[in-house]
């Protein structure tokens, strides 16, 4: 029997994130982070993109330098940009963000899940009060009133006051919790694949949307592009089984012609898309993050940033309760955390979802309304700002972590 503070289940961004900020500077806690993948031995230096890339706000990019990983992520493969570029196919409503007007270097940063994946492990290996269990798997899970209780595959036991579901979308701390969810499954999927195309990308992310739903074409270096194409499941199926050529034709016609050319793109995979957020983020020692507690439509790329902003928050708010003498599981210290991200959450991805629904409109009216709106917003700079702070993640209720 293994005992612990905290256990984190699931080591993937948001949960090493988290274990690195409950981590930090003089903190006493020991924490355990459990994870079914193996630990990545080799940086990711080839020439081959990861087809999973997050678009890193500001706010996030802070919490990665409150902890110590921002420069390694840096040195590694990052790629900023400056613009935002959104435009709707079925009209002439365009809306183009710029840094320059905020007085920024950059709206944001497009980099590979596996360059953060890395640096993040790599900081967990160097903490010494946090243990990392990897490849392991929770085959039980055991609550009662003082503490949370694993049992993973190799019938090592772990108990902790608290333990913290970061496991993804189909958390399975959640599931052994009887946590409930809400949503639903979109009739969407999103294609990704790497392409480079004839035109540079300008270090803008280019977005435009289409009845069957967003494609975007994010920046990377060399000249390189991810892309992310939102539509029907089964035209995701049929662009995926297409060979190369017919979906470099496809894409081209699809993006407008805004890059030119598709030179070439790498292997194509799909994903369903769904929206959900459980009823409760907590229950007596346990907490969720990230995907465990909610998902989000990739259209405007906050999902991830949703997710370390919870880590940040939660890790601020046991920190705090440590340094307060209090129960780090005791239902008034969780309860704070759950009101500080719930209604955050919440907001950003009704929004996200009514935006869904505003582009995926065949009506002419809605049609015509959107269109006027893009223009208007165009040519109002401070609601323009407004709103591209807002997705920047530099107002609101920060954690301290997030700030500058």
């Amino acid at each position: 029997m293994s005992e612990y503070d905290i256990t984190i289940v699931g080591g993937g961004m948001v949960g090493a994130t988290l274990a690195c900020a409950l981590a930090e500077g003089d903190s006493d806690l020991s924490i355990a982070v459990v994870d079914t993948a193996p630990l990545l031995e080799h940086p990711p230096l080839d020439d081959h993109f990861d087809l999973r890339v997050s678009a890193i706000t500001r706010a996030s990019e802070n919490i990665f330098k409150s902890i110590g990983v921002w420069e390694s992520i840096k040195q590694l493969r990052v790629s900023p940009y400056q613009d935002m570029h959104v435009w709707d196919a079925k009209g002439n409503g365009v809306v183009h963000f710029d840094s320059a007007e905020l007085a920024e270097p950059s709206l944001g940063h497009i980099i590979e899940n596996r360059v953060m994946q890395y640096v993040l492990q790599q900081q967990l290996k160097s903490l010494k009060n946090i243990t990392y269990l990897a490849p392991r798997r929770c085959k039980k899970y055991i609550e009662n009133e003082q503490q949370a209780v694993l049992l993973l595959d190799n019938d090592e036991v772990v108990t902790s006051s608290l333990v913290i579901g970061a496991d993804g979308s189909r958390s399975w701390l959640r599931q052994q919790a009887n946590i409930m969810l809400r949503g639903w499954d979109y009739d969407q999927a999103a294609l990704v694949t790497t392409v480079k195309t004839e035109k540079s990308h300008q270090a803008t992310a280019w977005q435009r949307f289409m009845p069957n739903g967003p494609l975007a074409f994010l920046p990377l270096s060399n000249g390189y592009s991810s892309i992310v194409w939102s539509t029907s499941p089964e035209q995701a199926d049929e662009l995926k089984s297409m060979s190369e050529a017919d979906f470099k034709k496809a894409l081209h016609i699809a993006s407008d012609n805004v890059l030119g050319d598709i030179v070439s793109c790498s292997e194509r995979a799909v994903f369903p898309l769904r929206f959900f957020v459980v009823d409760n983020y907590i229950k007596p020692n346990l907490a969720l993050v990230g995907d465990a507690a909610h998902t989000i439509h990739p259209l405007a790329g906050q999902g991830v940033n949703l997710g370390l902003a919870d880590a940040a928050a939660l890790a601020q708010t046991l920190l705090e309760a440590r340094e307060m003498g209090k129960r780090i599981n005791s239902k008034s210290v969780l309860r704070r955390y759950e009101r500080w991200r719930k209604a955050d959450n919440l907001a950003m991805m009704v929004a996200m979802d009514g935006f869904k629904n505003l582009f995926g409109s065949e009506l002419e009216l809605v049609q015509q309304a959107r269109n006027a709106g893009m223009k208007t917003v165009n040519n109002l700079p401070m609601l323009k700002n407004t709103i591209i702070k807002q997705a920047m993640g530099i107002s609101g209720d920060l954690s301290r972590f997030a700030q500058p």
